[in-house]
């Protein structure tokens, strides 16, 4: 893996340099495979030799368009790109070893999976990129870096994972790399208002107020992750929307990264109802950890039916993180490896069906 440093003076010019919503960066990425993080008043370039290298380069002679016209246009980011499509080409099956020690083949170009779906080809490292400032996301563990890519590979992935293993906060960040890269128009993000041993009724306030505790988790990861002024602008705008799960019955969502946390507090009707939300370019991710159920010990959880009934379906991949894959503290996993050994016996029976 090799690296290289771009400094520029005026941090206006890297803005321009990258474009709209970042559109320039995405066409030399996508075209060399090298990883670009701005810092501050640098960019850094991460590949091998030779992404580096044609990087470097086509962004010294995009640098010197935007100093000699004042603006960058569309076709002259083509016109400079074209110029190493021929070498990119030879390069685009490079090996690089990723952080677990497993080697995966980089291609820059946008791939065709196995299911006829255009997904990007993920970076050397499995890395997810938000386009935020510096900010790019790694998976820490070899099961989470199987997860991103199932992710990356599938329409429909479902997650079965305990709490602290960055089910959500992955799924999350997906999204925002596919609404960034207008993979997709719109981010979803859903859960079911299921109470853990308390009652609604006794919160104060009206139904948004009463729901707020329910999706708060969710808005805390994606506050995580993007800044809050651009959190507030998605959510305005209707770009990024956070509603409990009763409130996706009759939807049919086209273009669209959907996500559905806690999904082990849904019924098995509700998560039929979640995954037929559905429409044409869209993505789902479900995620859940069935040591949680809140569900009355007679309801059965919709994510352990629907992992049982759905998983051979091409297209749609069934992830299980295990407490080795926990981020969080320490004491964390220990907890849930203290609480697994004695699982109350509906739980057990639940995880058999």
């Amino acid at each position: 893996m090799s690296e290289a440093t771009l400094s520029f003076d005026d941090p206006n010019l890297v803005r321009t340099l990258f474009g709209e919503r970042d559109r320039h960066l995405r066409k030399v990425r996508e075209s060399v495979g090298v990883d670009v993080v701005i810092r501050g008043d640098e960019l850094h370039l991460f590949g091998t030799d030779i992404q580096v290298e044609r990087g470097r380069d086509i962004f010294s002679k995009l640098h010197a368009i935007i100093e000699r016209d004042g603006e960058l246009r569309d076709s002259e980011v083509v016109r400079v790109i074209e110029g190493h499509v021929s070498d990119t080409k030879a390069s685009n099956a490079s090996i690089a070893t990723n952080d677990f020690g497993t080697t995966v083949s980089v291609h820059a170009a946008v791939a065709t999976n196995g299911h006829g779906v255009k997904s990007k080809a993920p970076a050397a490292n499995g890395g997810i990129e938000v386009f935020e400032k510096a900010k790019k996301i790694h998976p820490r563990t070899a099961g989470q870096f199987e997860y991103v890519e199932a992710i990356r590979k599938n329409d429909i992935v479902l997650c079965v994972g305990p709490a602290g293993s960055g089910k959500t906060y992955l799924a999350v960040a997906m999204a925002v790399n596919a609404l960034r890269q207008e993979q997709v128009r719109k981010i979803v993000l859903v859960r079911p208002a299921v109470e853990a041993g308390e009652r609604l009724g006794f919160l104060p306030g009206d139904l948004h107020s009463k729901l707020n505790p329910y999706l708060r988790p969710l808005l805390d990861a994606l506050n995580d992750i993007l800044s809050f002024e651009q959190v507030k602008r998605y959510m305005e705008n209707d770009v990024i929307e956070i509603v409990p799960l009763a409130y996706m019955r009759g939807r049919t969502l086209n273009s669209t990264f959907m996500i559905l946390d806690e999904g082990q507090n849904t019924t098995v009707t509700q998560m039929k109802m979640f995954l037929t939300r559905m429409g044409q370019e869209s993505r789902i991710v479900a995620t859940g950890d069935v040591t949680q159920i809140d569900l009355p010990p007679n309801v059965p959880s919709g994510m352990i039916d629907a992992v049982g009934r759905l998983g051979h379906i091409p297209g749609l991949a069934c992830v299980h993180l295990t407490t080795k894959d926990i981020v969080r503290h320490r004491l964390v996993g220990e907890i849930v490896r203290a609480y697994d050994d004695e699982q109350p016996s509906h739980v057990k029976r639940r995880a058999r069906t």
